[in-house]
């Protein structure tokens, strides 16, 4: 099969002929039909996240957000066949430690990340193996294609989760830092869900398109201060703040904006420069009883509910997706991350 694969960090990936995956007896292999390009694969690229674990021995084939099709499966899966229609968290869970047993596979005691985990191989190729098949497979309603579910993949269901953990309810100010794909993702969803989003980006195309997608106001950071601008803006501070990059300033940015009894939700990971470590004003925190809670994909079982409002038409992750590629295109894409030029999702559909 054909696959991009990492190869040397910060250089072009190179497309390469890899033999196919074989499925084990718990096992699936899918027909990837699209696999979105993550600002986590860029990280990967870079060669960050070893502070986490998280910098896979190379060569690897990257990719964590992808629909397909099942094309094999072991002779002990029992929910699956040929031929469903399927996607993936982008934590694989192992199914049997207790945060699995208990709802919550996205803190698995065993995580496995497709693509940023040494031999766990990901989606920027024809084919992909899902491990623990019946346990990871996520089966997809009829009216949400591959496309889509490249989008949910990691950054929407990301966005998604960190809505829900900062308990959003209608009528609430949801500050989030950062209009990029979970951020955007993060607005669409929680302007869903009633919240009165305010957007704060550096880049005036990417505030537009958070207006587009229901933020009822937008905040550029080169030029305003963004504290002082929310508070104005919400007659004295957001009830929920939501950290969608992972940068110092995204992070203290969204805490200080708070109002008192707020909640901060903190999704982006942070990159070399931070190495994992941030300052933030804790005297501020317990004076005001504010919250500083952490976000990290979306559970297996909360997949329903996320795939039923995409099903109805109430989230429409698909609006988000850019551009599709191929996997020739993939070194550019990571290049115009690093310069902060893509907009919304790019997904491979060429493979």
């Amino acid at each position: 099969m054909r696959a991009a694969r990492l190869v040397e960090h910060k250089k072009p990936l190179p497309v390469m002929e890899v033999p196919d995956p074989k499925p084990g007896p718990g096992d699936a292999v899918l027909r990837v039909e699209a696999c979105g390009i993550c600002r986590s694969d860029w990280h990967a690229w870079q060669g960050d996240w070893s502070w986490i674990g998280l910098s896979p021995e190379l060569p690897i084939t990257p990719g964590h957000e992808f629909g397909g099709v099942v094309e094999e499966v072991g002779k002990d899966v029992k929910n699956y066949k040929r031929g469903d229609r399927v996607t993936v968290p982008f934590h694989a869970g192992c199914g049997h430690c207790q945060y699995c047993l208990s709802g919550v596979p996205n803190l698995c005691e065993n995580l496995q990340i497709y693509g940023l985990v040494s031999g766990f191989d990901g989606g920027y190729a024809q084919y992909v193996l899902v491990k623990n098949a019946d346990f990871n497979l996520i089966p997809l309603p009829e009216n949400v294609d591959g496309v889509t579910a490249a989008a949910i993949g990691c950054r929407y269901m990301t966005g998604y989760h960190g809505v829900v953990r900062g308990n959003v309810k209608p009528g609430d100010w949801v500050a989030i830092q950062g209009a990029g794909g979970v951020g955007l993702s993060a607005v669409q969803v929680a302007a869903a869900l009633g919240g009165q989003v305010i957007a704060v980006d550096i880049d005036d195309a990417k505030l537009e398109k958070a207006r587009e997608e229901g933020a009822v106001a937008t905040i550029n950071a080169k030029r305003e201060n963004v504290p002082e601008a929310i508070k104005e803006i919400t007659k004295g501070g957001a009830h929920v703040g939501i950290d969608a990059l992972g940068v110092r300033d995204t992070v203290l940015n969204s805490v200080l904006s708070l109002r008192k009894g707020g909640r901060h939700v903190q999704v982006g990971l942070t990159t070399s420069e931070e190495g994992g470590m941030v300052s933030i004003p804790v005297d501020m925190i317990t004076a005001m009883e504010l919250e500083f809670v952490g976000s990290l994909g979306n559970p297996h079982p909360a997949y329903r509910g996320l795939l039923s409002l995409v099903s109805s038409g109430r989230l429409n992750p698909k609006t988000l997706v850019n551009k599709e590629v191929g996997l020739e295109d993939v070194s550019q894409t990571f290049e115009d991350m690093s310069n902060f030029r893509t907009k919304g999702f790019h997904v491979i559909t060429k493979f």
